[in-house]
């Protein structure tokens, strides 16, 4: 019996997806070397794929750490198109589809905290995190402005909007990488998107003068020295007056 067929009866492992593989040898190089120290062909040596391999799966060595985050944009994507979505409050459904993303890094918490760290240790990475992170806060952005379409500041609103879910969410989630991923990050991260609704959402209290009535402006000139009880009385004069 050949010496590499398994003994009868004793499964054999499955070798796990190339992608996968790639991911877990490089992720291996970078603690045992360092991120710097460790090139394309030393993952793909290990991981025992050819160099054309690995550019089929990622553009770049840093792209290898954020293997998850095409397809969750895509999900999100499809999400926030969803015509079943279309009578939500649209800050609502932005913090729904900022979940998705919440459930990726869950899904794998050992993974999530060791890129976590890993990212704050080399700056490329975190310049790599921020170009992702800026994709996610462009599709919510416009998703918002579809939503926002007839309102007169619906494109500033819209951005304002997505960077602030980007922002809650963000500050959740790291919070539960800085942990250790030692708890259930849902409920932080659903109240921090829940500060975000009551701000910006359609039941929150408007903001003074954004219904377009016009607001009244004091303006007073006084000499340096004046007293301070004849400046109040001069405003209180003006605006009895309007």
């Amino acid at each position: 019996m050949s010496q590499g067929r398994e003994s009868a009866g004793r499964p054999t492992a499955a070798k796990p997806p190339m992608r996968e593989a790639l991911v877990a040898a490089a992720l291996r190089l970078f603690d045992e070397r360092g991120f710097e120290q460790t090139t394309v062909d030393d993952i793909v040596a290990l991981a025992g794929v050819g160099r054309r391999s690995f550019f089929r799966y990622f553009p770049s060595k840093e792209s290898v750490v954020f293997p998850d985050h095409d397809g969750c944009l895509a999900e999100m994507t499809a999400f926030l198109a969803d015509p079943a979505g279309a009578a939500e409050d649209p800050v609502e459904r932005a913090g729904a589809a900022a979940r998705l993303v919440l459930r990726m890094y869950a899904a794998e918490p050992v993974f999530s905290v060791r890129r976590y760290r890993l990212t704050r240790e080399v700056p490329a990475l975190r310049t790599h995190e921020l170009s992702v992170v800026w994709r996610y806060e462009r599709a919510l952005a416009d998703y918002l402005r579809t939503r926002y379409a007839q309102r007169a500041d619906g494109r500033l609103r819209a951005d304002v909007v997505a960077a602030a879910v980007v922002a809650a969410h963000n500050n959740a989630l790291r919070s539960w990488l800085r942990s250790g991923a030692d708890h259930d990050p849902e409920a932080s991260v659903r109240e921090a998107l829940a500060y975000v609704v009551a701000t910006w959402g359609d039941r929150a209290p408007a903001a003074p003068g954004v219904d377009g009535a016009a607001e009244d402006v004091v303006v007073l000139v006084a000499r340096r020295g004046t007293p301070m009880w004849r400046v109040v009385d001069g405003i209180q004069t003006a605006l009895s007056a309007t």
